[in-house]
């Protein structure tokens, strides 16, 4: 089989991407026969069709959808060489595919989104808030923003953007009820309320200050996998939550919360943008990555 040509591959994406023949052959500026021409030639070399074309519509085949991915990644990896040409390496163009987790603060990234687009009017930002460990390359994302360990994974790389440090955060109402604890044991007569991985399943508390490290578990009887869902739990009085600072600033700001044992903090979290793993990377995630790790330093 002879080299595939990585614009044949280019073609595949878009015919993909934009869903139609007609439409993929006006964004490439070819005639409508050459996109049709090429996809063949294609299938030829792979020796197998990668869709399945009816008069008005197609479907990917299996083989169709295991080269897409590939066939995304080479067009990303021309249209990042082809920014460097065409504006110096500033000026992004194109759409950002992002992906953030729910409970990242959403004020933050929209003011920073905000900001972003005005600074580079030419761009486009798509963003899937989610719990969902979205896979990159599949879903043609730019970026994705995780937090704590990542997982080994030979087609990302990642640059390390931030640090979420964790208090623990109780309403006032709820410290005039129960009090105020002095000390990490001082939780065992109080209602926790924990963040977990695994549903019912709280883990162990791990607490460290200048005095030393401390680990118990404190009785509760609620557990979620989202912080959003304990700060408002906390907000309404039923306990003390492990939070991170950030989250819960404007609510500390406005006296709706209160931090307890400030001088303790359970383990800082790293922030992570993650992005497909290539030589080239496009100028508008560089410098969404770059805008990203200046506002989580500030």
């Amino acid at each position: 089989m002879r080299d595939l040509d990585p614009n044949d591959l280019v073609i595949f994406a878009c015919v993909v991407e934009e869903g139609s023949f007609k439409r993929a052959a006006e964004r490439l500026r070819v005639p409508n026969s050459t996109v049709s021409r090429r996809i063949m030639v294609l299938e030829e070399q792979l020796g197998e069709k990668l869709l399945h074309r009816t008069t008005r519509s197609f479907a990917l085949t299996d083989l169709g959808s295991s080269v897409l991915p590939h066939a995304r990644q080479v067009a990303a990896e021309i249209d990042a060489a082809a920014q460097l040409v065409r504006s110096g390496s500033s000026e992004p163009t194109g759409h950002l595919r992002i992906s953030i987790p729910t409970d990242f603060t959403a004020d933050m990234m929209a003011s920073l989104f905000a900001r972003f687009m005005a600074t580079y009017p030419r761009l486009s930002i798509d963003v899937d808030v989610s719990r969902r460990r979205v896979d990159l390359i599949s879903e043609n994302f730019d970026l994705a923003i995780r937090i704590g360990d990542l997982q080994d994974d030979a087609t990302l790389a990642a640059r390390r953007v931030g640090t979420i440090e964790m208090g623990l955060y109780a309403a006032p109402g709820y410290l005039a009820a129960r009090g105020t604890p002095d000390t990490p044991a001082d939780l065992s007569g109080h209602e926790f309320l924990h963040l977990t991985q695994t549903i019912g399943h709280p883990p162990e508390l791990r607490l460290t200050s200048d005095e030393g490290t401390w680990s118990g578990g404190p009785p509760g009887r609620m557990t979620a996998n989202s912080p959003g869902v304990l700060m408002h739990m906390a907000l309404n009085g039923a306990g003390i939550a492990p939070l991170a600072n950030h989250l819960a600033a404007d609510k500390v700001s406005s006296g709706a919360l209160v931090r307890v044992l400030m001088d303790w903090h359970q383990s800082r979290l790293p922030i992570w943008a993650v992005f497909p793993g290539r030589r080239l990377l496009p100028t508008r995630t560089r410098l969404f990555t770059q805008a990203l790790s200046e506002e989580l330093a500030q």
